[in-house]
């Protein structure tokens, strides 16, 4: 346990000492989601990539169950830990992995029995059915795994580890796309070698993190004997892990939302939404990872009763995120044309994507206070206040936003929803964390 960087270092180097690997591994996600999609497209069967891609909610939802372990331990644990109770906070942690691993059987043997009307349901049809039922299985088999590597992921932090934490993602990260042409192309598995690559990399992850928790950590713990945990603890947990999980399932529906909105102007330009989001995400994955990298920082300093190092950490990471979020902008606003050539040069599809490129990238400006929020949120034990600001950001404000202002401005108010969602949502979590503080004077 590096007590001292959570009590003495300064706050932008133990910010920055928590955060980078964070950023780091999520940066290498989404370009192991560009290289996993173009190899998939390289079948150049479209059948294949319907069938792929209508498994991404499944895909998606393991990862949000995962959060409930994964973030919500995280927090209970940091603050645990700040209070100096670190038997406690190895129990928890011991539960969390224990916990995850039993949803991911769970999850994994519900997925198999109702996978044909799982599938209907998702939009499979009769050309696409076989290839998304090949890959449905492997990710189905691999959920356990899926789910399980989440925790570590987020705990491993608490203790001041986060490198190694992004040493063990990259490795399965990179380990996924060596895999992918082999299984996809080498052995003719199609759809089926694409989820078998990820469910073994996620198998790859679940390893490394066993080898680093027995090998390196103090607190974080996988005795068996020792994951117990009092009913309120397993509270605290869920009341922070759900709200958690909601902020993945919401991303889902907006981008649903958004396509639907989008569906009377024609496919191309929901493929230029699809274009533009892809390479927002590097901003936006960014941003995220900045943003929550700094947790434990702020739950451990709550739990030590440090005002003063809690609202310099706070200071620090509002103006940091909403810095790095404006060069984002100013950098994505300029190369946005020749970002969407790079996909497809169909001139209706490289304007529609410039200009949704353009509109996202106030939302790059404004979406470090909500995040920052959020992660404090979850940091110190504020279910409510994180349940708010996940359902706020692209749930209930965005679908008011797009309603209406696709009402008042058409096309353009489309665009225009997230960014309105994004200011809205920032100042309520104002309010909320302004709330935070007082409780610590």
């Amino acid at each position: 346990m590096e007590r001292d960087l959570f009590e003495k270092t300064p706050v932008p180097q133990a910010y920055m000492k928590l955060a980078v690997p964070v950023v780091l591994s999520m940066v290498l996600g989404v370009i192991y989601n560009f290289v996993d999609t173009w190899f998939i497209s390289l079948t150049e069967d479209s059948n294949l990539v319907a069938g792929v891609s209508i498994c991404a909610p499944i895909f998606v939802l393991s990862i949000a169950m995962g959060d409930v372990w994964g973030l919500g331990g995280s927090s209970l644990i940091s603050r645990l830990l700040g209070e100096h109770k670190d038997d406690e906070a190895g129990g928890v942690s011991a539960f969390c992995l224990m916990a995850a691993f039993i949803t991911g059987i769970v999850f994994m043997l519900v997925m198999l029995f109702l996978r044909n009307p799982i599938l209907l349901a998702l939009g499979a049809n009769e050309a696409s059915m076989p290839h998304a039922s090949a890959y449905y299985t492997w990710i189905a088999l691999g959920t356990p795994f899926i789910i399980f590597q989440m925790i570590p992921n987020n705990h491993l932090r608490t203790e001041g580890l986060a490198r190694l934490g992004m040493w063990a993602a990259m490795a399965g990260s990179v380990t996924n796309m060596i895999l992918d042409p082999i299984f996809i192309f080498g052995m003719g598995m199609g759809a089926a070698g694409a989820a078998l690559a990820t469910s073994l990399s996620n198998v790859l992850n679940c390893v490394l993190y066993i080898l680093i928790i027995k090998k390196k950590c103090n607190v974080i713990s996988l005795d068996i004997k020792r994951a117990v945990a009092s009913a309120g603890r397993v509270v605290e947990v869920l009341r922070i892990g759900i709200p958690a999980s909601v902020t993945n399932i919401m991303n889902s529906l907006a981008m649903l939302v958004t396509n639907r909105a989008l569906e009377p102007y024609g496919n191309e330009c929901i493929a230029a939404m699809g274009i533009a989001f892809k390479i927002n995400m590097i901003s936006l994955m960014t941003l995220i990872g900045f943003a929550f990298g700094g947790q434990p920082l702020f739950g451990y300093s709550y739990g030590n009763r440090d005002r003063k190092r809690f609202k310099s950490t706070l200071k620090f990471a509002y103006l940091f995120e909403v810095g790095l979020g404006t060069v984002f902008a100013l950098i994505l606003f300029l190369a946005a044309p020749f970002l969407v050539r790079f996909f497809m040069r169909d001139p209706i599809v490289v304007d529609a994507g410039t200009s949704m490129i353009r509109y996202m990238q106030i939302s790059s400006i404004l979406v470090g206070v909500p995040l920052v929020s959020t992660c404090v949120c979850q940091a110190v034990g504020n279910a409510s206040g994180s349940l708010i600001l996940s359902l706020f950001r692209q749930g209930i404000l965005f679908l008011a936003a797009i309603f209406i202002l696709s009402i008042l401005l058409g096309f353009n108010g489309i665009l225009l929803a997230q960014p309105t969602a994004d200011f809205l949502t920032g100042v309520v979590a104002v309010f909320i964390v302004n709330r935070i503080l007082r409780s610590l004077s």
